[in-house]
């Protein structure tokens, strides 16, 4: 089981540097609430990583374009979460309730509590 966490982003240096400028010129329009609930401006919180550390589940973290290359899943929303159970994936946390979070103890929050409703 591995939860795959997509960011509203795309990959590449460019995409990263305009990210980075959105983020701080104009934070109430940026379009990735996983990212900015889990990174400052420059780096991953370390927060984030620790309670990373203590999840007993694989996960992976991909760019909005390195999950559609792999996965071809066109209509998905993103930011979102997903569980991929048996080679086979699916909508773990989708953008609406993602977007709804506040602050990254929400957001462990959230996660923690689906983790215990998984089989």
């Amino acid at each position: 089981m591995k939860l795959i966490f997509v960011y509203n982003a795309d990959s590449g240096l460019f995409n990263t540097v305009s990210d980075i400028a959105h983020k701080v010129l104009s934070p109430k329009t940026y379009s990735c609430n996983l990212c900015a609930l889990t990174h400052g401006h420059f780096k991953i919180r370390q927060e984030w990583m620790d309670f990373l550390k203590q999840l007993d589940i694989e996960l992976e973290f991909l760019h909005r374009d390195e999950f559609l290359t792999r996965h071809h899943i066109l209509e998905a929303e993103f930011p979102a979460i997903f569980i991929e159970e048996n080679e086979q994936l699916s909508l773990w946390l989708d953008q609406a309730s993602l977007n709804q979070l506040a602050t990254l103890d929400d957001l462990k929050k959230v996660i923690s509590e689906r983790l215990q409703q998984t089989p």
